[in-house]
């Protein structure tokens, strides 16, 4: 959703390892995998295209496709999404709701359909993530580290930040735009650069 980017600048924040504790597209797929055991016939193909995304012959994106093929066994993605959110709400850090914003806004590479919803349920109105079809697993342009800011600047042209947080040294092209970044370790908030 769009905002307003007025002139006082904006609070950004990764999701994974930022505000939530732990991956998110990873716990969902565990998720699925637990109580969905239709999504484990996509187990062995994942397998066999992670293991030539780990000796690099096939790309990360082309990997990331494959594993989400997974939402294919599915009927109601956007049921099973809603439940997964509300069972794991409490990995929400609590730090990030001390300081809360009404337009805080999150940058994430996780997908779209996922990051969007979670961010409703806690009172983040304004998201953006990668974009990936939520029934076929399909993928988008993956939003990650150049990208992010690529994305930032598309839907505020005269937008700035405030303050960034990630945990990821990949969210630098992020960081350098921030008037103040900070990195993320579990839930301590380093200055950008202390935590190498």
């Amino acid at each position: 959703m769009e905002r307003e980017a007025g002139t006082a600048g904006m609070n950004v924040y990764d999701f994974d390892n930022t505000i939530y504790r732990g991956d998110s597209t990873a716990d969902l797929i565990l998720f699925l995998w637990t109580h969905y055991p239709k999504t484990l016939l996509n187990l062995p193909r994942t397998a066999v295209l992670g293991l030539l995304y780990g000796i690099r012959v096939i790309p990360k994106m082309t990997f990331k496709q494959n594993v989400y093929h997974m939402f294919v066994y599915i009927k109601d993605i956007d049921a099973v999404v809603e439940e997964f959110i509300r069972t794991h709400k409490k990995n929400i850090k609590k730090w990030y709701y001390e300081q809360q914003r009404p337009d805080d806004l999150v940058i994430s590479a996780s997908p779209e359909f996922i990051i969007r919803r979670f961010c409703h349920e806690i009172g983040i109105e304004y998201a953006m993530a990668s974009e990936v079809d939520p029934h076929t697993g399909k993928c988008g342009p993956n939003c990650h580290g150049k990208e992010k800011v690529k994305r930032f600047y598309e839907m505020y042209p005269d937008g700035k930040i405030e303050q960034f947080y990630s945990d990821s040294y990949s969210d630098s092209p992020l960081a350098e735009i921030a008037e103040e970044a900070f990195l993320v370790k579990g839930d301590k908030r380093l200055p950008w650069g202390e935590g190498r």
